[in-house]
């Protein structure tokens, strides 16, 4: 093997009267690094879509929920059951209703939620997105918005907002919408532009009576300690919820969100897929150029074979010089990829400088920066396939050298 990676070197390397197999060689090289570097740089990006998408999700939703249409009314008891079970971490009460948000002569629609303050502080989540502290919060009528809403109603913290909830206020002249007006107490932005956009949160007995829901919460929001298994811990508490609860029901977080994180792993296998043709074209270049390799050297082949070289040898050089290209090319291909991956914002950021225009826009991609996250077996995977298409590629060209008869390239070179 020493001897074949010896002669496999010395073809490698560009003499005189080679360059166009040299230049074969230096664009399978280049190929197989763009194609290793394009599949870590895309899969990163889209296992960190995935990661912060859910993280968020969940993060502010919760892994488990229980609602109930007609409302919780024991749910303080309720929650101390539940926060009794090995597997819940957190529970916070909660109501969630839609309203409109008017303020500075603007209107816009929001998710208004109701909670306590430890709802908000337990989760690190949003206690870390806040810019305000939560003292007094379940005491006073201060409400907490979005950045980006802020933004679009031009509001800052002490102004006023007014919201309208659906249930309507019934008079002698008919009905009207119930409507209150609240301080904003501070802003929260927790990096995903729906959320940041279109929900604020509120005192829970403030929302109780803008919603005429008093002593009642809608839901709860349950974290638990192994989120996977939600399905299975919602079927092993779901007899302390009916004690207390009867027509509540249970909601794990793979149940509510199941088409859009599967329709995330379908699109991320899919990429996988469509980029693996990269390397498989840049396979297929080896291939060109190995078989090219054995041309130009067959002469060299036929006198190694006429001094005693053995078929086997020389399969192995031929094969080990596909693999070395191969080798290479992947070691630096994922080199690239890694750099790339860990510093793709910051990569972003110098592109829309550059190109003056937004690349990566929060409203389109719901994140507010570009998200990276490299995972183990992803990069098994791309290496794993970059090596074994290359390995094929070089056995096809190793036995092409190995059929070459040195007799008549011999006679053929007199």
């Amino acid at each position: 093997m020493r001897l074949a990676l010896l002669i496999a070197g010395r073809y490698l390397r560009a003499r005189k009267g080679d360059g166009f197999v040299s230049v074969l060689v230096w664009f399978s090289l280049i190929g197989i690094t763009l194609g290793v570097a394009t599949l870590i740089i895309v899969m990163s990006v889209m296992n960190g879509f995935r990661h912060d998408l859910q993280t968020r999700i969940l993060g502010l939703n919760g892994h488990l929920s229980v609602e109930s249409a007609s409302g919780i009314t024991d749910y303080t008891q309720l929650s101390k059951e539940l926060m009794a079970h090995p597997a819940v971490l957190r529970v916070a009460p909660m109501i969630d209703q839609q309203v409109l948000v008017v303020g500075n002569n603007r209107v816009t629609g929001a998710m208004a939620r109701g909670l306590l303050a430890e709802g908000l502080t337990e989760n690190p989540l949003i206690s870390q997105a806040l810019s305000t502290s939560l003292e007094d919060f379940d005491a006073s009528s201060d409400v907490l918005i979005g950045e980006r809403m802020s933004w679009n109603l031009g509001l800052l913290a002490g102004d006023n907002i007014t919201l309208m909830a659906p249930q309507a206020n019934r008079t002698a002249f008919g009905s009207s919408p119930r409507r209150k007006t609240y301080r904003i107490g501070g802003t929260f932005k927790v990096g995903m532009s729906e959320y940041d956009s279109s929900y604020l949160f509120m005192p829970l007995a403030q929302a109780q009576k803008l919603f005429r829901m008093p002593e009642l919460a809608l839901k709860l929001e349950l974290t638990l300690h192994e989120p996977d298994n939600a399905p299975a811990i919602a079927r092993a508490i779901a007899p302390i919820v009916s004690a207390t609860a009867p027509d509540a029901r249970l909601n794990p977080w793979q149940f509510r969100h199941a088409s859009f994180f599967q329709a995330l792993k379908v699109e991320r296998n899919v990429m996988f897929i469509i980029l693996s043709l990269v390397v498989m074209i840049a396979a297929f270049n080896i291939i060109i150029s190995q078989v090219m390799m054995v041309r130009d050297k067959a002469g060299s082949i036929a006198i190694l074979r006429a001094v005693g070289a053995s078929r086997r040898l020389m399969m192995a050089v031929f094969f080990c010089t596909g693999a070395l290209i191969g080798g290479i090319g992947t070691a630096l291909g994922v080199g690239i990829g890694i750099a790339f991956a860990l510093n793709i914002e910051d990569i972003r950021t110098v592109l829309e400088w550059l190109l003056e225009t937004e690349v990566f826009s929060a409203e389109i991609y719901y994140l507010s920066t570009l998200p990276s996250r490299l995972e183990t077996n992803d990069m098994i995977s791309i290496i794993s396939l970059a090596l074994g298409l290359t390995f094929c590629a070089s056995l096809y060209a190793a036995w092409q050298a190995v059929r070459l008869d040195p007799v008549q390239v011999l006679r053929h070179a007199r």
